[in-house]
């Protein structure tokens, strides 16, 4: 189902994004891999067998995701899916992160989902067709202490997507949300440099492959959205019917920070 489809892949240097290209690439699709850092692109980029390109680029940088979008444009003839997956995690109290901290991460999770969807919008409703996926996180549907930034910036990731949804769905294009509890890729090695939280949640933890499949499944299929694991939509669902009672069934394990 994907055999051909070109697909713009942010944050594409590690992780998931970068296992995410590999996929695609093995099931005939045409990966674009972007990302800060131009080298761990091309390590990536090493393992992929098929077509593919590789663009160095900053989701802050509106100037250079249009850019890019267009360059992209010019080689491959369209875009089929965006895959908006650049972010980052920092797990501090509120009271010791710094104003230009959330300015940042926001800019990053949550602004360069707007940038990189902006600039390929136009594209897609020009070839009156495409999917749009947001890597959210369940942390954008129940907070935690020491996550105030982060799971601001998956909020707006999501309030984006659902209005986003609505806006396009009569012009052919898809809005999918993907909300991931913890996997084990480099993401805590900024998140929590420390490894407590990894160590306390280590049993809950995804192996990305999981996550890779599911998200590709949700490419396939065009689910407008899929929390993860499975079973933690259920406390989901219960946070969001009765906040202050899952709080005092489930804030332990959710404050493992």
């Amino acid at each position: 189902m994907l055999k051909g489809k070109v697909v713009f892949i942010s944050g594409a240097s590690s992780g998931i994004g970068a296992l995410v290209a590999v996929s695609l690439a093995e099931k005939g699709a045409v990966p674009i891999l972007t990302g800060r850092n131009l080298d761990k692109l091309k390590e990536v980029s090493a393992s992929i067998r098929g077509d593919f390109s590789i663009y160095q680029m900053d989701v802050t940088n509106m100037k250079q995701v249009q850019q890019t979008i267009d360059a992209v444009i010019a080689k491959h003839g369209k875009i089929d899916i965006l895959l908006n997956n650049a972010g980052y995690g920092k797990f501090q109290y509120f009271t010791d992160m710094t104003v230009e901290s959330f300015e940042q991460m926001m800019d990053t999770n949550y602004m360069g989902v707007v940038r990189c969807s902006k600039a390929v919008i136009p594209h897609m409703l020009k070839q009156g067709s495409g999917h749009i996926v947001n890597i959210a996180s369940m942390a954008g549907k129940i907070g935690s202490s020491k996550s105030t930034s982060y799971s601001a910036t998956k909020h707006a990731v999501l309030g984006f997507t659902n209005a986003l949804r609505m806006e396009l769905r009569e012009k052919g294009i898809h809005v999918s949300a993907i909300n991931p509890g913890p996997i084990d890729t480099p993401f805590f090695s900024l998140a929590d440099p420390s490894g407590t939280y990894v160590k306390n949640v280590n049993w809950f933890m995804m192996k990305p492959q999981y996550v890779v499949k599911s998200i590709i499944r949700v490419m396939e299929r065009k689910k407008d959205e899929l929390d993860l694991p499975r079973a933690a939509s259920i406390g989901i669902k219960l946070y969001q019917l009765l906040p202050r009672t899952a709080d005092r069934l489930l804030g332990g394990l959710f404050n493992q920070k």
